[in-house]
């Protein structure tokens, strides 16, 4: 084995996912994450087609991931006097196993931490490359030599941002924003339960914003389209200030969400982006998960995170650790599945820029044949016949 000593920068769903399968086939896996523990709570991710089934189903944590799938959750959007206007499915917004992001990095974490040292509290500050390895310096342990980096640290990637160069080259965003927060959503006296137990969340729109509450999607999730100039993305009181701006007289139920949230320690906010790369390997570095093909909200980046690093994992152990020709054929088989984050974004669909434009999003969901189209549309998308069944424990 040419490679035996790998350095993971990241330990949400594509880190845990390839340390697991490098880790029982053979590598020495170190996972570096500069959160104190997996992290839990967040927005619900979700799975569709039989490429995700698959992948879950060789990983050997299908099960798990069904044993703590949230129920499904239609969409009501509503008018200000909360008339439902369409119903969005729980299919089409979930896919066919949805989970919260943290329950599913949990299982990921315990299904990979006997193959894998994971180290809490820490991040990868500068990487040195030779020809010979990766000498890594981090922000608390001591420097060290790695035969391969690969950056699973999401959209910001510091590994993408050291190894390729500026985030700018490589992440495009459209002036739209999300917004995830806990806090109870003010519903009253409206059902957020079908009698079968099937969830029920409101949406409510105005042109460039949505206020959505309730459902296990995220407790309240805002999309919104704004001027950022003054905006930091590292202050948390200059996201909220985003946010509230975004949001001033609106209406509805909005004020009342917002005024519940305020006092919740639980407020994510970040531009809805999408990267451009069609390689995502540089020298002895890879990219797996959002760092390399992220498009937020899009519906497909946990079942790509969890695809890509199985196909990663899979190249190197069939070129037994040699990452010139695992990282080629990584590179060739992820340009293809990967298209979707390429194309298009979620911020038109869920925030339309005009009434008209609302309004043709909410007759999609009322007419059958459209709806099943889109389904289609979706599913085929997940869906990637070619594969390969790698050898790997």
């Amino acid at each position: 084995m040419a490679v035996a000593k790998i350095l993971i920068s990241g330990a949400s769903i594509a880190g845990p996912a390839l340390a697991g399968w490098l880790g029982r086939n053979g590598f020495d896996v170190t996972i570096v994450e500069k959160a104190p523990e997996i992290r839990p709570g967040g927005q619900a991710v979700d799975f569709k087609g039989r490429t995700h089934h698959d992948v879950l189903t060789r990983m050997g944590i299908l099960d798990d991931v069904r044993a703590e799938q949230t129920t499904k959750t239609d969409w009501r959007m509503v008018d200000a006097d909360d008339k439902v206007n369409a119903v969005i499915p729980g299919e089409f917004i979930g896919g066919d196993v949805e989970i919260l992001r943290g329950d599913l990095a949990g299982i990921l974490h315990r299904h990979s931490v006997a193959d894998a040292e994971y180290v809490f509290g820490d991040e990868i500050t500068g990487m040195t490359e030779s020809d010979t390895g990766v000498e890594v310096t981090f922000a608390r342990r001591d420097r060290e030599s790695f035969d391969l980096v690969i950056g699973a640290d999401g959209v910001h990637s510091a590994v993408r941002r050291l190894a390729f160069g500026p985030e700018k080259n490589f992440v495009e965003s459209y002036g739209y924003y999300y917004a995830v927060l806990s806090g109870e959503a003010p519903l009253g006296d409206l059902p957020t339960q079908l009698p079968d137990g099937r969830g029920i969340a409101y949406g409510y729109n105005t042109p460039d914003r949505l206020a959505l509450l309730g459902g296990q999607k995220a407790p309240q999730l805002f999309v919104f389209r704004a001027d950022s100039k003054d905006y930091n993305r590292h202050n948390l009181e200059s996201q909220r200030a985003l946010l509230e701006s975004a949001f001033t007289g609106i209406g509805w139920r909005v004020p009342a969400a917002l005024e519940a949230s305020r006092g919740a320690s639980d407020f994510y906010l970040d531009a809805l982006t999408r990267t451009r790369m069609t390689s995502f390997t540089r020298g002895r570095t890879a990219l797996v998960g959002d760092a390399g093909y992220a498009n937020t909200l899009g519906g497909f980046g946990t079942g790509l995170a969890l695809v890509g690093a199985y196909i990663l994992a899979g190249e190197l152990v069939t070129a037994d650790g040699d990452h010139t020709a695992a990282f080629a054929a990584y590179d060739r088989r992820m340009r293809k599945l990967t298209r979707i984050a390429r194309s298009g974004h979620a911020g038109p669909f869920l925030a339309p820029p005009s009434a008209w434009r609302i309004r043709m999003r909410n007759l999609t969901f009322t007419n059958r044949l459209m709806l099943s189209t889109m389904m289609w549309i979706t599913d085929r998308f997940a869906t990637e016949d070619n594969i390969p069944n790698y050898p790997m424990r």
